[in-house]
């Protein structure tokens, strides 16, 4: 394995890491700002990040994260890894290259298993950042994390599926520029346990669509963007809207959550390094009994611990992505399902460390940390809990012994 990276990939570096200098970290007060200025948080979208995008598409960064050339930038998982870490170091980054999450995973989707008049519909106005599009597979009522207990229907009455259902986290929903929601629901209860769910294409100003609440993650609302409670009330879409064919679903679940858990992990490597640089500056730069914090060799273990969590989670990382990128996502499963337990926690622990070297200023909405915690926080449980993953290695592991 060659973790070298290519000359191209250096090139976007440096200008993403630039760009990000320049324009991402300078407009995120901005960002808040605007959206408190709305009548509501979830009426419209900050204007600065509509510039941003615009300036993003301008600089020639824009959908990175798509490997296929005729819509993406055709780079690998292994060399998008370390520029999704760039865009990772700040919670509104993503969106501003277009590589955020549900969408990168929706258009990968769509980009595999949706037909040509999907792609006119759905992916060309995402690929351009003109819509957002949420994805509904978790359920309030059952363990969502074993994907065969869902029990959403989407009916066939005809030329037409009925959906009925409630779903909840469905991050995206509350974009005022979300028009479309991929489903996951069972077609046949009697099939296969692998073979009775289905995804569809459900537009979300369908009659019976209703987004009841918005869910808060530690007190953030993450408007506009947020996450959706929804129910689905007797909802007819076309039955060309099925993705991929009845009894799908399940495969198709494990085709989007592969690189979908792989991108959060490269973006929390990014929230990391970001975290551990300001933790640097502020122990430096603060005296506490005569001395500055940095003198103290309990900071000094938290900066060396910090390092090291970091870069053994960044190799981890690039070789569940190389391995993504030779022998696919399947063979690739236990590192996927590695980093996916590893990426998150290593995240809390240096943002935790840096909150801890900030003092009362790490909780507060002054810096970054603490709504980045939230979100690290969280991603212990999103595209699966670290118990299931765990699981998972432990099964392919005792595998090679029996």
């Amino acid at each position: 394995m060659d973790f070298s990276y290519s000359q191209r990939v250096k090139e976007l570096q440096t200008r993403l890491t630039t760009f990000m200098d320049d324009f991402v970290y300078p407009n995120e007060r901005v960002y808040e700002q605007q959206l408190n200025e709305q009548d509501s948080r979830w009426s419209a979208v900050p204007q600065v990040m509509e510039e941003l995008k615009e300036k993003a598409k301008a600089e020639g960064l824009w959908n990175l994260f798509l490997p296929e050339s005729e819509y993406g930038a055709g780079l690998t998982n292994q060399e998008y890894a370390p520029l999704c870490e760039i865009m990772g170091r700040s919670l509104i980054g993503p969106e501003i290259f277009n590589c955020n999450a549900p969408d990168t995973g929706n258009m990968e989707v769509i980009v595999r298993y949706g037909t040509q008049e999907h792609k006119e519909q759905w992916l060309k106005p995402l690929l351009a950042g003109q819509m957002r599009s949420c994805f509904s597979m978790t359920e309030p009522s059952v363990a969502s994390a074993d994907a065969t207990n869902i029990e959403a229907r989407i009916e066939r009455d005809g030329d037409e599926y009925v959906i009925n259902g409630r779903k909840w986290w469905s991050s995206g929903a509350g974009d005022p520029r979300c028009k479309i929601a991929v489903v996951m629901g069972k077609t046949d209860p009697t099939a296969n346990r692998y073979e009775q769910q289905s995804m569809i294409l459900v537009p979300l100003d369908s009659p019976g669509v209703k987004i009841e609440r918005m869910l808060p993650v530690f007190g953030y609302d993450h408007a506009p963007h947020g996450h959706g409670d929804i129910t689905f009330e007797n909802v007819r879409v076309p039955v060309e809207n099925i993705l991929w064919g009845e009894g799908k679903g399940f495969a198709i679940a494990q085709g989007r959550l592969g690189p979908g858990r792989i991108h959060h992990c490269m973006r929390l490597i990014g929230t990391a390094e970001r975290a551990l640089e300001e933790l640097c500056k502020r122990v430096q730069s603060r005296i506490a009994f005569g001395k500055p914090l940095a003198s103290q060799g309990v900071i000094q273990e938290w900066i060396a611990d910090s390092r090291i969590d970091i870069e053994q989670a960044r190799l981890l990382t690039l070789k569940a992505a190389y391995m993504m990128d030779t022998v696919g996502n399947k063979e690739a499963r236990a590192e996927i399902a590695m980093i996916k337990v590893v990426a998150p926690s290593m995240a809390l622990r240096v943002l935790d460390r840096a909150i801890q070297a900030f003092g009362a200023a790490g909780v507060s909405d002054d810096f970054t940390l603490a709504a980045q915690w939230a979100n690290a926080r969280t991603l212990r449980m999103a595209d699966g809990p670290d118990e299931v993953h765990r699981a998972q290695v432990a099964k392919l592991e005792l595998r090679k012994y029996q």
